[in-house]
């Protein structure tokens, strides 16, 4: 099969397009023949080394935190697929992950996709709807709740404008000018253009901020919570917790591969009430010009796709 790997952390350079044996189906296990993986920030942060105090990788490593695509043999002890299925599966940081043409993973970290979405959209969702649910299930998120999501164009950002949405909150978000109406589109009942606005000086009494960008956009947030509010954060640029100064919790919403969180994602996706954001599509053997792109934020709504 062809797959992307590196051997050594490092610039987008560092990755290989190169062929590598076919992966078997072992016991529990089912096998996809990939058509689609997404590029998510976790990918090139990992690539370059900025988290090697988090995760030590095996090397030669082959990238990629989720993939998508159809089911070509099932493992002993497979009950819940056949051969034929299409499912979106989660890759584990330390395992082969879903820049290749097949990929080997336990049926625990697969899930079926609807039929109303393509395999695209459905891989799309994948690692941004796991980080969406997990950080609106941190903040509890009720009808009738003042909530600001920043970076509403991005593909985490975009869900949770819809999701929070679909619960009857009223939902302002931040992002650039020219994705103004994009994210009102997803439900947006206001838009801060972060690049025109200064959101600290417009916004009071929030319920819930979630937080995607860290730095000074978190230390700004804090000023905009009502007292007993919830400031809820994915990892970013480092933040400093000052939840005890300003009266409101902090929770950083960790996020882990949660088949039930992704069924989910998918069952909502399924009937309609959320909408799968895919920025843009490249072939496999491009993932390094993807990953450049990802790294100068020259992406700004939704998921960077590979195909296969």
């Amino acid at each position: 099969m062809k797959a992307i790997q590196y051997s050594e952390h490092g610039p987008a350079d560092v990755m290989h397009y190169i062929d590598l044996p076919d992966p078997v189906a072992g016991p529990g296990q089912v096998l996809l023949k990939i058509e689609a993986a997404s590029v998510t920030p976790f990918d090139w942060k990992l690539r370059a080394g900025y988290l090697q105090n988090h995760f030590t990788l095996p090397m030669p490593s082959v990238p990629g935190r989720d993939a998508g695509g159809t089911v070509v043999a099932v493992g002993n002890g497979v009950t819940e697929f056949t051969v034929g299925d299409r499912v979106a599966v989660m890759a584990g940081v330390f395992a082969q992950g879903g820049y290749a043409e097949m990929i080997a993973v336990d049926e625990k970290h697969a899930v079926a996709i609807p039929e109303r979405l393509s395999t695209v959209e459905a891989v799309a969702l994948t690692n941004a709807g796991l980080s969406a649910w997990i950080a609106l299930r941190a903040a509890e998120v009720r009808s009738g709740d003042k909530v600001l999501v920043h970076a509403g164009a991005g593909a985490v950002g975009g869900l949770l404008v819809q999701l929070c949405h679909h619960l009857g909150a009223d939902v302002t978000a931040t992002c650039r000018s020219t994705n103004r109406d994009y994210v009102l589109g997803l439900g947006a009942n206001r838009i801060i253009a972060y690049d025109q606005e200064d959101f600290s000086e417009l916004l009071k009494a929030r319920d819930v901020v979630f937080d995607l960008m860290g730095g000074e956009v978190h230390d700004k947030s804090y000023m905009v919570l009502k007292k007993g509010g919830h400031l809820v954060w994915l990892v970013a640029d480092p933040i400093r917790d000052r939840g005890a100064e300003f009266g409101v919790t902090v929770t950083r919403a960790m996020v882990s591969d949660d088949k039930s969180a992704l069924q989910s994602m998918m069952e909502l996706a399924g009937a309609g009430i959320l909408k799968p954001q895919v920025a843009r599509t490249m072939p496999l053997s491009e993932a390094a010009e993807a990953h450049r792109l990802i790294e100068k934020s020259a992406i700004s709504r939704g998921r960077l796709m590979l195909t296969m």
